[in-house]
């Protein structure tokens, strides 16, 4: 008896239920390409860390092979270019490398060989460049030539161009994934929003004939699915950050490897991810119901 004057029992069911049995599926592979693009935006920017650390560095030195001339030992010829290239403009430092580090560099190329000392091994200079006014390639050649030293110089500009190109691939890779998580994302809120209208057709029909305008009634699945994949958004915000949190303290706070650290601050890429997935969900449903909303009258 006490059902019958039950308010709850009355009242007028909504023309969205709060939950359905087919949110949580929605909401799992939502939270899967969330999770997948914040991996994309770390990785992302600790390759355009690792890159701008590498080119960093390259762009601070040059190395010059040195050739004897003459009678000249290559020892000497090595420090009269260390010398020369030491008062060069844009030089902080230049110094001979000792000949067993140049030995050391090329073993690994020449293999085990032990009578290498006998070979005719170039002397090698590395050289320090000025920060803000580095010297470039000419200048170094010049120096060198001002001082008749039959020299190479090997400004690293081939390396910082191929670094450069695989940083621009590796960022171009990341938008392109990220579109295509995005609109993998939008095409199941579409799925589901084109389900919702099927399932409740009668009920539009009716809401037109109540005067009810299709931009109210697609408000309605905007609102629903939007909110659907903030929850889902920030799920898979969460476990991307924890799994960063986990390769940085795993690698010693490096991340992946030395060669591509991850810093505390990329996690922070994670922060939009929750907007984002709503942003794309709303848009998604919203466009499909317009759509669908039409076609029915």
């Amino acid at each position: 008896m006490s059902e019958i004057f039950d308010p709850a029992r009355w009242r007028p069911a909504p023309f969205l239920p709060e939950k359905e049995a087919r949110d949580r599926a929605l909401i799992f592979v939502v939270a899967v390409l969330c999770f997948l693009a914040c991996l994309t935006a770390m990785g992302v920017l600790a390759a355009n860390r690792a890159a701008a650390g590498w080119t960093g560095q390259l762009n601070g030195d040059a190395t010059v092979i040195v050739r004897p001339k003459g009678g000249e030992t290559p020892d000497a010829a090595a420090a009269r270019a260390a010398e020369a290239l030491s008062g060069a403009t844009g030089v902080t430092e230049a110094r001979a490398l000792e000949p067993a580090k140049a030995y050391d560099l090329l073993r690994p190329w020449l293999g085990d060989v032990t009578d290498l000392e006998d070979l005719p091994v170039p002397r090698l200079v590395v050289v320090t460049l000025d920060a803000r006014h580095p010297a470039n390639a000419k200048q170094l050649n010049a120096a060198l030539q001002s001082q008749n030293v039959d020299a190479t110089v090997d400004d690293h500009s081939v390396w910082i161009k191929d670094i450069q190109r695989a940083g621009d691939l590796v960022r171009w890779l990341g938008v392109l994934v990220f579109l295509l998580i995005a609109a993998a994302a939008g095409a199941v809120v579409a799925f589901a929003t084109r389900a919702g209208l099927a399932a409740r057709r009668d009920v539009v029909e009716v809401l037109h004939l109540a005067g009810a305008e299709d931009g109210f009634i697609a408000r309605l699945f905007l609102t629903r699915f939007a909110r659907i994949a903030g929850l889902a958004g920030l799920i898979g915000a969460g476990a991307a950050a924890a799994l960063g949190v986990g390769l940085r303290i795993a690698g010693g706070g490096e991340g992946l490897t030395p060669a591509l650290p991850l810093a505390w601050s990329d996690l922070a890429a994670v922060l939009p991810c929750p907007l984002l997935a709503a942003l794309v969900a709303a848009v998604a449903a919203q466009v499909t119901a317009m759509a669908l909303i039409r076609d029915m009258q």
